[in-house]
């Protein structure tokens, strides 16, 4: 028999308070956003957010590590590929800013998050650090790319990307985020071979 209908089924509750939850993280905050207000603005009670979740802060880092992880295995693989060094690189980024404009809202809190998430994510051969680090500490070997140290080059790619997404969600980088995937390249690039 199929649940009346002012009852949703619980499968269709989940999704709903992962996109109130997001579109409140992002606006107000972590700190600032309520189960209440989550559970209202997706339309379902608190005790349906309570069935999925202990709390927003764990929905909070469960929405974080979801993207967190997605975003390590798109671009490990993108790298991973054969290919020159600078096609490798074009991959990547177009991977990272599809993503982002796949679904912008939920791009938009991880990146937001970085600082307050990054810590909960222990370092681990598959975190998206270290493997990128890895890659680039293997195209260092290999003399793709000149000897450099791999922590501080995969921190200055990612800065590329990072600090043009904070832009953007604050309104200061115009149109899809995929529209600057050469700029962001050639940047990168440069990055990487630097003397």
């Amino acid at each position: 028999m199929p649940p009346p209908a002012n009852n949703p089924p619980r499968r269709g509750a989940k999704p709903k308070i992962e996109r109130a939850a997001l579109k409140l993280f992002v606006d107000e905050g972590v700190d600032a956003a309520t189960t209440r207000q989550i559970a209202n603005q997706a339309g379902v009670s608190e005790g349906a957010l309570y069935r999925h979740y202990k709390g927003k802060d764990e929905l909070a880092l469960a929405l974080f590590m979801e993207t967190h992880n997605r975003l390590g295995e798109m671009l490990s693989e993108a790298l991973s590929y054969p290919g020159s060094v600078e096609e490798r690189i074009h991959r990547a980024v177009s991977s990272y800013c599809g993503l982002a404009d796949e679904d912008w809202l939920l791009f938009s809190f991880h990146l937001v998050s970085l600082n307050r998430f990054l810590p909960h994510d222990t370092r681990r051969e598959d975190d998206p650090l270290t493997r990128i680090e890895t890659i680039l500490a293997a195209m260092m070997s290999s003399g793709d790319i000149p000897k450099s140290d791999p922590a501080l080059v995969t921190a200055m790619c990612l800065g590329v990307i990072t600090q043009a997404g904070q832009n953007k969600i604050y309104n200061r980088l115009p149109g899809p985020f995929s529209a600057h995937v050469d700029a962001f390249t050639r940047a990168i690039l440069a990055i990487l071979f630097q003397k």
